[in-house]
């Protein structure tokens, strides 16, 4: 399934919806200019300039008005389940998460909840994967997301990550049970009405995933999809991550105001040189209040600081 968009002038515009005009159907929003459904394909022209191709002909159509936007029309390498036919245009329940490859930032969960009518108000927003994406344009547009789709954010911050680690809890499971509960929340502020289908950025394979939330009193089943790469799937995922990420920031520029310094994100040399500033001015119980405590750049911050020490 492609997604296709393609940013045109005014003149291209109306060459298209001339084009299709003998298969156009009703527009659904305000924001569509104007749609035509094809045989295996579908093509909507919004009010900003973008037309974007949807289905298995996608990229038959995009390529007679233009180059597409980066990564459009390239066939997915994304591992997990067999997904449904035209399931971008599904209304689905997505989940995703950031941060756990961060030394100072916490984990962070969200699902969204984008119902097949308001798929195009999605994209017409400027969604797509979050990796292609600043982290200043996604904080610009995470309140309207917020304010146009049901969803649910969880922040775990790192003083209870080290608690329940220390108990012998694996980021795999860790994880699992903030999806678990961050999709529940949205499916209780949704009903009765329920998605197509449930898609989770996989993390995990189905049954180690569920393996990790046995005990849990109420488990999402029901209709739950996996797969890798699942922001380029249903733009529900890329409304999730795009969430998920801006609490991770809004967390990280807390704990920066907090510590008076500016943390860094990721776990490379820079991140060690900020442990080691911290781990001098306030000591090991604080910096490991605010880091994943269990990662090698615990020791070399140690290090750094010893060696400043002396």
């Amino acid at each position: 399934m492609s997604n296709i968009v393609l940013k045109l002038p005014e003149e291209s515009l109306l060459q298209i919806i001339a084009h299709y005009k003998p298969k156009q159907v009703a527009a659904k929003a305000p924001y569509i200019r104007f749609t035509a459904k094809l045989t295996d394909a579908v093509v909507t022209v919004y009010t900003s300039g973008k037309v974007m191709f949807q289905g298995a002909g996608a990229e038959r159509e995009a390529a007679r008005w233009g180059e597409v936007e980066a990564a459009a029309a390239k066939t997915s390498t994304a591992k997990g389940d067999q997904l449904p036919p035209n399931f971008a245009r599904l209304s689905v329940l997505g989940s995703d998460e950031t941060g756990t490859g961060d030394f100072f930032g916490p984990i962070t969960v969200a699902a969204c909840y984008v119902p097949a009518d308001k798929v195009a108000l999605a994209h017409e927003l400027g969604v797509k994967d979050s990796k292609q994406l600043t982290d200043a344009w996604m904080r610009s547009v995470a309140p309207d997301l917020k304010a146009a789709f049901a969803h649910s954010v969880l922040t775990l911050k790192n003083e209870k990550y080290n608690r329940v680690q220390e108990q012998g809890w694996s980021q795999g499971k860790i994880k699992a049970l903030m999806h678990n509960q961050a999709l529940k929340h949205v499916l209780r502020k949704i009903a009765p009405e329920k998605p197509d289908a449930i898609l989770i950025d996989q993390f995990a394979e189905r049954g180690i995933y569920y393996k990790h939330i046995k005990d849990e009193k109420e488990i999402i089943q029901e209709n739950v999809l996996f797969s890798t790469k699942a922001e380029g799937l249903h733009v529900s995922v890329a409304c999730a991550s795009i969430i998920a990420r801006v609490a991770f920031l809004e967390e990280m520029d807390r704990m920066s105001s907090e510590t008076g310094v500016t943390l860094p994100k990721g776990a490379g040399k820079i991140v060690d040189e900020a442990a080691a500033k911290i781990l001098l001015k306030h000591g090991e119980s604080y910096l490991k209040n605010i880091t994943k405590a269990h990662f090698a750049n615990t020791k070399k911050a140690q290090a750094l600081a010893n060696k400043k020490r002396y």
